[in-house]
C-alpha cells in the first residue's frame, strides 16, 4: 500500500511538470480577443451643470416614513397594507430569490466537488471477444463503487468573475425590490391625494348645487312678484341639474378611486369601500438637502440597481475573456472494481485514478470574439442606461421642485381671485334678490366663484401632489448598504468600475 501511496505521488508531480510544459506551449496558440473592447464610461453627478435647479438649502432627505408628514394616520395604514400585501412586490421577491440561487450555483463552480457512485451490473461476457477464459461466454456480475473528486483551477478566473457578476445581479435585484415598494407607496400616496381632491372638489360641487338651489327660489319669487318670467325659471332649473349632474360624477370618481387604492393594496374592491374620507395636512416645509447630486446616486433605488447592472457586466466581460485561455480540471478517484461479489472487498479490487483535463479553444470560428462582443455590447446597454437613469433623476427633482415653486406663486394669486369671486357673487345675489340686477349677471359671478374655488382646490392638491413625488424623487428613504451586505456574507466586494478592462 505504501508503494502505491509513493508511485501515487510521483505521478502528481510529473503531471505538474506535464502542466507547466504545456501551458507554455499552447498558451501561444489560444484564440485571442485582440481588438475587442469598450470606452464607455458611466456618468458622475458632479460633471452635470445643476446649481442653479438644485440650490443646496440645508434640507433634509426623506426618511423611509416619509408620508407622515401629512399627519394623516389612514395613509400610514394603507402604505403598510401595501407593502405587505402587493402581488407586486411578491414578484420582486421572486426575482431576488431566483437570482440568490443562481448566485449560490456560481459559488459552487469556484469549490471542489466530491462524488459518490456505485453500480451492479449482470452480464454474459462475450466468447469471441478480448475477455480472456475462464471469463468468457459466462455469466458475470460486475460491482463497481468509487469516490470521485474534482477541482477547476480556475487559472484564469472564469469562474470567479462569474461568481461576482451573479452576486452583482442579485444586489441590483434587491434595489430593484426597493424601486417597486417606492413607486408602490408613491402612486398610492398620490392616489390617495387624488381621493382628498375629489372630496373637496365635491364639497365644491355641493355648494354650488345649494347655490343653484338658491337662485331657483329667487327666481320664482321675483315670477311671483312679476320682475322674471318662465325663462329666467327654466334657466336656473337647467343650471341646478347641471350642477347635480356634475355632484354626481365626482361621486362616481371617488368611488373609482377607492377601488384603484383597494387595487393597488393587493385587496379587493370591498377594502376600497372602508377607505375614510383623507385628512391629508400640508406638509413639511420643503427645502432640497446639499450635495444634492453626488449623494443621489445612493439615495435613489433605480440609481442603485443600474450601477449593480454595470457592474455586473464588467465581470461578465472578463468572464468571457477568460473563455479564451485553457481550462484544467483536477480529477481524483479511489474505490473497489471487481467481476463477482466474493471479491468485490479484497485489496486487488483497488482502483486509483488522477490527472489533468485540459480544454484549450484554438479555432472555434469566431464564436468566443462573437460572445465577447456580445458581452461588451451589454456593457455599453448598461452603462447608458445608468447615464440616462441619473440624468433623469436630476431632471426629476429639478422638475418638481420647479413645480412647487410654481404652485406656491400660483396660489397666492388664485386665493386673491377666489376672495374677490365670492365677494362679488354675494353682492350679485343681494341685488338679485332685490330686484336690483338680472339673473345673467347672477350666473356669471356664480360661474366665476366656482372655478375660483376650483383652482384654489386644485392648486393645493397638486402641491401636495408634487410634494410627493419630491419625496420619491429624492429615494423616499432609501440608503444603499448594499456594499456592507455583500462583506457580511463573505461575498466578493464590487469593483464599481466606470470602465470595461481592456
Amino acid at each position: 500500500m505504501k508503494a502505491q501511496i509513493t508511485r501515487f505521488g510521483s505521478g502528481i508531480r510529473a503531471i505538474k511538470a506535464g502542466l507547466s510544459a504545456i501551458l507554455l506551449a499552447v498558451l501561444p496558440a489560444c484564440a485571442n480577443y485582440a481588438g475587442i473592447h469598450s470606452d464607455q464610461q458611466t456618468a458622475r453627478p458632479q460633471q452635470f451643470e445643476t446649481t442653479q435647479s438644485l440650490p443646496s438649502e440645508n434640507g433634509h432627505w426623506p426618511a423611509a416614513d416619509w408620508a407622515d408628514q401629512f399627519g394623516d394616520a389612514q395613509l400610514k395604514t394603507l402604505l403598510e397594507e401595501t407593502l405587505k400585501g402587493s402581488p407586486t412586490i411578491a414578484q420582486a421577491r421572486a426575482r431576488i430569490a431566483g437570482a440568490q440561487a443562481y448566485a449560490e450555483t456560481a459559488k459552487a463552480s469556484t469549490l471542489p466537488r466530491v462524488d459518490a457512485d456505485y453500480s451492479l451490473m449482470r452480464q454474459q461476457l462475450s466468447g469471441t471477444a478480448d475477455v480472456p477464459p475462464p471469463y468468457a461466454g459466462s455469466w458475470q456480475t460486475q460491482n463497481s463503487g468509487l469516490l470521485s473528486a474534482s477541482y477547476d483551477l480556475d487559472l484564469w478566473g472564469k469562474n470567479r468573475e462569474a461568481l461576482k457578476a451573479a452576486v452583482s445581479q442579485l444586489q441590483a435585484s434587491a434595489a430593484d425590490e426597493e424601486v417597486v415598494k417606492l413607486t408602490l407607496t408613491t402612486t398610492v400616496a398620490r392616489t390617495y391625494n387624488q381621493l382628498a381632491r375629489l372630496y373637496v372638489l365635491r364639497d365644491i360641487a355641493q355648494q354650488e348645487v345649494e347655490r343653484r338651489e338658491q337662485i331657483d327660489r329667487i327666481a320664482a319669487g321675483r315670477i311671483a312678484a312679476g320682475l322674471d318670467t318662465q325663462v329666467e325659471r327654466k334657466t336656473a332649473q337647467a343650471n341646478l341639474a347641471t350642477a347635480r349632474s356634475a355632484r354626481a360624477a365626482l361621486d362616481s370618481s371617488i368611488l373609482t378611486t377607492r377601488y384603484q387604492l383597494a387595487a393597488l393594496m393587493g385587496e379587493g374592491p370591498d377594502r376600497g369601500l372602508a377607505i375614510a374620507r383623507p385628512a391629508l395636512g400640508v406638509g413639511d416645509e420643503v427645502r432640497l438637502p446639499d450635495n444634492l447630486p453626488a449623494d443621489l446616486v445612493s439615495r435613489r433605488p433605480d440609481i442603485v440597481a443600474a450601477r449593480w447592472r454595470v457592474d455586473a457586466m464588467t465581470h461578465e466581460v472578463k468572464e468571457a475573456k477568460a473563455e479564451f485561455y485553457p481550462d484544467i480540471n483536477l480529477s481524483a478517484a479511489i474505490g473497489l472494481d471487481s467481476f463477482g461479489f466474493g471479491r468485490f472487498l479484497t485489496a486487488a479490487s483497488r482502483t486509483v485514478n488522477a490527472g489533468p483535463a485540459i480544454h484549450l479553444p484554438i479555432f472555434d470560428a469566431g464564436a468566443l470574439r462573437a460572445q465577447l462582443k456580445g458581452r461588451y455590447a451589454d456593457f455599453d446597454d448598461a452603462v447608458a442606461t445608468y447615464n440616462q437613469t441619473l440624468i433623469t433623476a436630476l431632471s426629476s427633482v429639478a422638475t418638481q421642485l420647479a413645480q412647487i415653486r410654481s404652485s406656491d406663486v400660483q396660489l397666492d394669486d388664485a386665493q386673491a381671485a377666489q376672495q374677490a369671486a365670492r365677494q362679488a357673487d354675494d353682492l350679485a345675489i343681494t341685488q338679485y334678490k332685490g330686484g336690483l340686477t338680472n339673473q345673467l349677471t347672477v350666473l356669471n359671478a356664480d360661474m366665476n366663484t366656482l372655478q375660483a374655488d376650483q383652482a384654489v382646490a386644485n392648486l393645493l392638491m397638486n402641491r401636495r401632489d408634487q410634494q410627493i413625488a419630491l419625496a420619491s424623487a429624492l429615494g423616499g428613504g432609501y440608503v444603499d448598504t448594499s456594499s456592507e451586505s455583500i462583506r457580511s456574507v463573505d461575498f466578493p466586494a464590487p469593483a464599481h468600475p466606470v470602465v470595461a478592462a481592456r
